[in-house]
């Protein structure tokens, strides 16, 4: 996981409920390509290409949710590098659901120790090289709802960081080249009426993968994640939107696999990984505000801690985000926005920054 997702479209990997069009014949495939620039402070401005390929696969079936793959390629003024494709095939009917993502990046990064104490001024620059393979298969069991299985590799090739700086000293686990992989089970109820920028419905998700020897890996220890999310049309198109979302770990959790506090979809205004432990509880709301013609506006606040137990996440020294934004509709039909933000946090000092992102931070 980490910065590399936040690059591309934000599209959930369960099915959203969509209007039937009716008499009407629908595209089977369309494919686009182009160049692409984004923003975030973890990478500064980033150039490249993006492909989209979406298809159906019958052109007849409206009900069903148009099936998408997008690829990137990014090289950043940070000279990081990341290449990856995602996306999800919905079968007929939605009654299966696949959502996939493979990655390869070469990275420089920072890092400020591990737990909810980390000072700006022990900042240290790393890097690593990684490629990441993430499988979640759903089924339906009943309107709404559906039962899934998720897989989970991670092969981290190097970590290049300053020997007798902070990894050593706090004898990180993972500062060595490594691999995981793991599986488990989600439990999945959605009733958001669009994948991108929904404003009604809700969306709750829970789940475990556990990560073992007898899958390959070489750390023992279980990733639980909760997701919910809110939408709530408030006064004509305007939309309050809200998230509670919790990230837990139990055993032997490697580097990459610690809850990564801030990003471009959660405490907008932190750097992705200014705090580094293994449980993080987050809680955000956004107002969403069409203005005219193509053009909307946003403002955010969010708040959240991270902890090494449970019994730390909690009210000490608890972390705030704030800030605003503009949208511009890229894809009216689909409700897919060019995203520009500027946020900032507050905690051991106040960070901000710009993020220039496809689609909605949650």
């Amino acid at each position: 996981m980490g910065v590399f997702t936040t690059l591309l479209a934000q599209s959930d990997s369960i099915p959203v409920p969509q209007e039937p069009i009716p008499n009407q014949l629908l595209k089977t495939r369309n494919t686009l390509i182009l160049p692409l620039v984004a923003r975030s402070i973890e990478t500064d401005w980033s150039l490249g290409l993006a492909g989209s390929f979406t298809f159906r696969f019958n052109r007849h079936d409206s009900l069903t949710r148009t099936s998408n793959t997008q690829a990137l390629a990014l090289y950043s003024l940070r000279k990081q590098f990341i290449a990856a494709i995602n996306g999800t095939t919905y079968f007929p009917g939605e009654r299966i659901i696949l959502n996939y993502q493979l990655s390869y990046s070469n990275f420089p990064d920072k890092f400020w120790g591990l737990g909810k104490y980390a000072p700006n001024s022990q900042e240290e620059a790393y890097a690593f090289r990684q490629y990441y393979v993430y499988l979640h298969f759903q089924r339906k069991l009943r309107d709404r709802v559906f039962l899934g299985v998720v897989y989970e590799y991670q092969r981290l090739l190097a970590v290049d960081y300053q020997p007798g700086g902070l990894f050593d000293q706090l004898q990180v686990t993972g500062r060595d080249p490594y691999h995981i992989s793991g599986a488990g089970l989600s439990l999945t109820y959605d009733s958001r009426n669009n994948a991108f920028a929904p404003d009604k419905g809700g969306f709750l998700q829970v789940f475990f993968n556990h990560f073992s020897p007898v899958f390959g890996s070489n750390f023992r220890y279980t990733n639980y994640v909760i997701d919910f999310r809110r939408f709530l049309r408030i006064y004509q198109q305007q939309v309050l939107a809200i998230q509670a979302y919790g990230f837990f770990n139990s055993g032997e959790v490697p580097l990459r696999s610690l809850a990564s506090f801030g990003g471009s979809n959660s405490m907008r205004g932190f750097y992705d990984g200014r705090y580094r432990s293994k449980n993080q509880v987050v809680v955000q709301a956004e107002y969403r505000i069409p203005l005219f013609w193509r053009i909307g506006a946003v403002g955010f606040v969010g708040v959240g801690n991270v902890g090494n137990r449970l019994r730390n996440l909690n009210f000490e020294e608890l972390k705030y985000s704030y800030g605003g934004g503009v949208r511009l509709a890229l894809n009216r039909k689909e409700r897919l926005n060019l995203r520009i933000d500027y946020g900032w946090g507050v905690g051991q000092g106040l960070s901000n920054g710009l993020y220039f992102q496809l689609g909605e931070a949650f």
